[in-house]
């Protein structure tokens, strides 16, 4: 896909190394639509929150959900630390000097290392170069700046045609570790030149992220850092009626399922993407929980990772869900295959689904027989000996 031709309208991108990361990488990105864009996010529910969330969520309240730009750095959390408001604050204070615009109108974002101070001067001293360098071309310069244990930058778009014209929606988001949503998880911002208000931007984000990004899971870890943010600058100069504007909230889910489903693929260590569908309970949340209590089950995803096709352990996570069912009406696919009717083992090749169980991407099915249609979906990974690898020496 031509990510350049494919890009919404009006926006520009830059990426520069400001010396927060130990490696040489780009770690300090900014995001700036050409007109101030109505905006709307979603944020970490955990209890424990970086100074960037604190700010952001104030920010976008005092300014009605106008966003003039968003900056965004990697390498660390500004979580946790004495200095984390004031580094927020004074980050903000100089990008919004720079661009003659309202302080409450810069959104900022975090992502990193925990608990360690991070220096303000390396972000501030910086802003000029990074205004220097906006460019249409740099959207996937920023979406590799924000990685941290990823493997590979993250972007996804899509396109809708109107009468009155096209609307284009793109996206970047980064991913691999502490991912367990609850509202957002990981850094996510997509970004559409539709004419949409914030109110209506809202109820898109929480929509879409319900089916997306609150449907995927890597570790169940819940980061502090957690922000997923909407944006529409009306570039196109297409306004979408009511209809039109539901085609655009498939578009816009569109773009962050792509970008949920590459998170999970990308999962620390991570070999094989695990799709988890249920189907036939009472209400979406039953599915939902169920679903969740299978993706963040060590066994299932031990499993999984070995090519073991033993379903017992995603019938014993689907039993501690929280969600009340019978047993004896459960029905497990495992990749296409029924591996257990009614709650008991069915008759299959064990040596044919271990080698489906081989794929990159693994499918786990789950019937509930009896009156409820409701279904959910739900991403993951496997669990391999590499996440532990990799999260025994992050810090050092």
């Amino acid at each position: 896909m031509d990510f350049l031709r494919d890009l919404p309208l009006g926006y520009r991108y830059a990426a520069i190394y400001a010396g927060i990361r130990k490696q040489p990488d780009n770690d300090l990105a900014l995001i700036v639509p050409d007109k101030t864009a109505n905006a709307a996010a979603v944020f970490t529910q955990n209890l424990v929150q970086a100074a960037p969330i604190r700010l952001a969520r104030k920010y976008l309240k005092s300014s009605r959900g106008r966003v003039a730009a968003v900056l965004v750095n990697a390498g660390n959390a500004n979580c946790a630390t004495r200095t984390g408001d004031r580094v927020a604050s004074i980050s903000c204070k100089a990008v919004a000097k720079a661009l003659k615009t309202k302080t409450e109108q810069v959104l900022p974002a975090s992502t990193g290392v925990i608990g360690v101070e991070l220096d303000g001067k390396l972000i501030t001293n910086n802003i000029p170069k990074l205004m220097s360098l906006l460019s249409r071309e740099a959207f996937e310069v920023v979406a590799r700046a924000i990685l941290t244990t990823d493997t590979r930058m993250k972007v996804a778009s899509e396109e809708v045609r109107f009468r009155a014209g096209t609307i284009r929606v793109a996206g970047l988001t980064k991913g691999s570790g502490m991912i367990h949503p609850n509202m957002a998880t990981t850094l996510g911002f997509v970004m559409t030149d539709a004419n949409v208000s914030s109110k209506h931007l809202h109820g898109m984000l929480v929509r879409a992220s319900q089916s997306t990004y609150n449907s995927l899971s890597v570790d169940g870890d819940m980061s502090t850092n957690d922000m997923l943010a909407l944006l529409a600058n009306g570039a196109s100069g297409v306004e979408p009626n009511e209809k039109e504007r539901r085609a655009l909230e498939v578009a816009i889910t569109q773009v962050m399922e792509n970008l949920a489903r590459q998170i999970a693929a990308d999962g620390e260590g991570a070999k094989k993407l695990i799709v988890i569908e249920t189907t036939g309970f009472e209400t979406e949340d039953h599915a939902r929980k169920v679903a969740r209590s299978v993706a963040n089950s060590p066994l299932v995803k031990t499993a999984v990772a070995g090519s073991d096709p033993n379903w017992g352990r995603i019938l014993a996570a689907a039993g501690y869900s929280g969600v009340l069912f019978d047993p004896a009406k459960i029905d497990i696919y495992l990749q296409s295959i029924h591996v257990c009717h009614a709650g008991l083992a069915c008759d299959f090749a064990e040596q044919e689904l271990k080698q489906k169980l081989d794929e990159s991407e693994v499918r786990i099915r789950i019937v509930l027989n009896g009156r409820g249609k409701a279904q959910a979906r739900f991403f993951t990974c496997d669990l391999t000996e590499g996440y532990i690898q990799i999260n025994a020496s992050y810090r050092t």
